[in-house]
């Protein structure tokens, strides 16, 4: 009977919030509704990861198999979503050598990326450029347009100059319109990408009113959304909130980034709101109990803001604790990955807006290279793969009770229909 009840309460839930009697193409893409992404008329809960790497590794052929075990790792522990890089700007072995010339190896990288999350039943999120130097990002860009006889004052200009937007927009097309050379669908055509993302944690500190962003997201945004209508898209942010609502900054660290969390996101063609967080960066003279503290506040108030004001879901899309930190133990890091995970949970059981979150970073073993302190090898982690596997197999359930309802009030329908007939 208690399983009964809670089929029940869930359904009570859906009707409330209209996720029922919907049609859906059972296509495979992602989309929203209200606060809930939705797959094939159902609403999708998941956690995922971080894997930046994943193009980098898969243009070596030799190297392919750990994009495999990293997958089947993750599918293994209940993970569904990865984020990772469709960005590399010149330097060594890029994926853009200059504006508007590409690497076909590192592009046959992506291709092979996507095709094996595919075959995994991993859903990707791809970020589009860099806010920071590495792997050239929008300091690259701005270098290429000086080297055309641009007059650029600083890195910030790559928001507003006209020739820079410009060989961004090519970037979005350039990587949008790609035919993969291994499934032959285009990357604008394939359910195996949930979403795309602008830039990797924009900042313009040369203006922290957020308006700079704000005009280059909407330009942007409109821009992506006229090649692919097919994908959802998100901006890239940390989570900081700005001059819309003032008396939210008092949550934010003590800097300003020249972001808006709330604005931001409230722009049309942006679907859904992403959250970064870092209290033993932000915070470094903290300790644990004070950036827990932090790190609860943080969850809490951009998961109640998408909820009630923004009306959009929430992805918890990067979270970690390094191993480098002084004193640090597994335990630390677990319960702050608990303190994450929970929050999503009492927001998602409830029908609410936070979907998920995505660790940083996912390491298979063999890839010490990778390592940055933050990596998680699940394999060497028991007690942090048994908490992921633990909280990702919630949502799941989740999950599945929903598609469950929306199998039995699908079969209603059919049977009313034919006794109407």
């Amino acid at each position: 009977m208690r399983h009964r009840g809670l089929l029940f309460l869930v359904l009570f839930l859906i009707q409330e919030q209209g996720l029922l009697f919907q049609v859906s193409a059972g296509d495979g893409f992602i989309r929203t509704r209200g606060v809930h992404f939705m797959l094939n008329g159902s609403p999708f809960y998941a956690h995922g990861f971080n894997a930046y790497w994943l193009m980098f590794v898969a243009s070596d052929t030799s190297q392919r198999n750990k994009v495999s075990s990293a997958f089947q790792e993750a599918v293994n522990h209940g993970l569904a979503v990865a984020r990772t890089w469709a960005f590399s700007d010149g330097g060594y072995s890029p994926l853009q050598y200059s504006p508007g010339s590409y690497n076909e190896q590192m592009f046959q990288g992506l291709d092979f990326a996507i095709s094996e999350a595919g075959k995994y039943g991993i859903k990707l999120i791809f970020s589009l450029v860099n806010n920071y130097e590495n792997l050239g990002g929008r300091k690259q860009y701005v270098d290429w347009a000086r080297s055309q006889g641009q007059y650029l004052s600083s890195d910030d200009d790559f928001f507003t100059n006209s020739v820079v937007k410009g060989y961004y927009k090519n970037h979005i097309k350039t990587v949008l319109t790609r035919k993969n050379s291994i499934t032959g669908v285009a990357y604008k055509d394939d359910p195996t990408i949930m979403a795309w993302e602008l830039m990797n944690e924009p900042r313009c500190t040369s203006d922290t009113s957020g308006k700079t962003i704000q005009a280059w997201i909407t330009e942007m945004a409109s821009y992506l959304k006229s090649i692919d209508g097919n994908h959802l898209l998100e901006a890239g942010l940390e989570g900081f909130y700005g001059e819309s609502e003032p008396q939210k900054q008092q949550y934010n660290p003590n800097f300003q980034v020249g972001t808006d969390f709330i604005a931001n996101n409230q722009i049309a063609d942006i679907d859904f709101a992403t959250v970064h967080s870092y209290p033993d960066q932000w915070l470094t003279g903290e300790n644990d109990e004070s950036q827990l503290h932090f790190l609860n506040n943080w969850l809490n108030n951009h998961t109640q803001d998408a909820q009630n004001i923004l009306g959009k879901p929430l992805f918890f899309a990067e979270f970690g604790k390094s191993n480098k930190d002084p004193g640090f133990n597994t335990n630390q890091r677990d319960l702050l990955f608990n303190t994450v995970y929970s929050a999503i949970f009492s927001s998602a059981r409830g029908g609410g807006a936070a979907a998920g979150g995505l660790f940083w970073q996912l390491l298979t073993e063999g890839m010490d290279s990778y390592r940055d302190g933050y990596e998680i090898v699940l394999s060497e982690s028991p007690s942090t793969a048994s908490l992921i596997a633990q909280e990702s197999r919630k949502l799941i359930k989740i999950r599945k009770m929903y598609a469950r309802l929306r199998n039995i009030e699908k079969r209603k329908r059919s049977r009313d229909n034919k006794r109407g007939n």
